[in-house]
């Protein structure tokens, strides 16, 4: 700043460049009588430091984003939460312009929202709202560098995973935020968006299947606080939002057959009653068989679910038919509707 008004004949302006919201909207000190002012104004001092950054390494540059999380995360220690949340979205937007990953971003929100939920603090539905469309981007976005890039598609994919399950949480954590009937219109509609990427696991596993499996994985910094497996509620929205309820994994396994071999079913029957409830009302074929050629009713490993398949037993004719194709080999290959020979492949 001294060396701009040196020359008091010919004083170096400073750009003027529109504040930032997720810096308090800090307007830059354009002379040393403001920059005074703030001295010992250390929030100020910080956030005209991050806009000065910004504007001279331009919003661009790959290293503006960490001094902007760092501060965000200072600002997370101190349950400054809502500040924390500004900063954070800034950067996460700033990388997702640039077309580079935001998987830790999204990880991280997980985690600070968790921690939010989990200590009582309201949380706004709209910032969950806004980082899982940006999630819903990211996704689409894997897809892409997965199919594209051969030399990296390792950990392309690992990553691709991870904002998976990360998207799970998010929507978990948005289950048990308050939310206007319109707010869960508009989480249906972003949700409806993600499933129609068609994202699954390297096994197969739709977010379904990820929903119902108690082994799906959770992480322990705060999420694990909030979010468990399997998620009745989950499973019920991802189903009201068009999730194939017989899509099968690589090894043929519907998430019916999935939920079947809960290992808590008394401690935890709500959940796994309500799962199974949602799955059959949902359309759910109790009669598919896997690859080793058996039903959800021969997967079951507790009496329980057993009898909940028993209550729900209702075999079509159709279903029948398809049955007694496969079991006797019949060949019906380009002989019949591609639509009703993957429905007897089901069987």
């Amino acid at each position: 700043m001294q060396e701009r008004f040196r020359d008091k004949h010919h004083i170096v302006e400073k750009p003027k460049f529109p504040p930032i919201s997720a810096y308090n909207n800090r307007v830059e000190s354009r002379t040393l009588e403001e920059l005074a002012k703030i001295e010992k104004d250390f929030g100020a001092l910080h956030m005209e430091s991050l806009a000065i950054r910004e504007r001279v390494l331009g919003s661009d540059n790959p290293e503006v984003p960490h001094p902007v999380i760092f501060r965000g995360a200072v600002f997370a220690d101190s349950s400054r939460f809502d500040r924390c949340i500004a900063l954070w979205m800034h950067a996460m937007k700033l990388r997702q312009k640039n077309n580079r990953t935001i998987s830790k971003d999204l990880l991280r929100f997980s985690q600070v929202f968790s921690q939010i939920v989990h200590i009582g603090v309201k949380l706004a539905f709209c910032d969950i709202e806004e980082v899982f469309e940006h999630a819903v981007i990211e996704v689409a976005r894997d897809i892409e560098r997965v199919k594209t890039d051969e030399d990296d598609r390792d950990a392309l994919q690992e990553i691709y995973q991870s904002n998976i399950h990360t998207c799970l949480y998010l929507l978990v954590i948005a289950l048990k935020v308050c939310k206007t009937p319109v707010e869960e219109e508009n989480l249906y509609k972003v949700v409806y968006k993600f499933l129609k990427h068609k994202p699954t696991l390297k096994n197969g596993y739709t977010p379904l299947h990820m929903a119902v499996d108690s082994a799906t994985l959770v992480d322990d910094f705060h999420v694990n606080d909030v979010v468990t497996f399997p998620n009745s509620g989950l499973a019920a929205m991802l189903i009201k939002c068009g999730s194939d309820v017989n899509a099968l994994d690589f090894i043929g396994n519907s998430p019916l057959h999935v939920i079947v071999r809960y290992t808590n079913p008394i401690s935890d029957f709500d959940t796994l009653h309500q799962i199974m409830l949602s799955l059959i009302r949902g359309g759910a074929h109790i009669d598919i068989r896997n690859y080793e050629r058996k039903t959800p009713m021969e997967c079951t490993t507790t009496g329980v679910a057993e009898v909940i398949i028993r209550q729900h037993y209702k075999i079509s004719l159709k279903c029948l038919a398809a049955r007694s194709i496969t079991d006797n080999n019949v060949n019906f290959q380009n002989m019949i509707p591609a639509i009703l020979e993957d429905f007897i492949h089901l069987h």
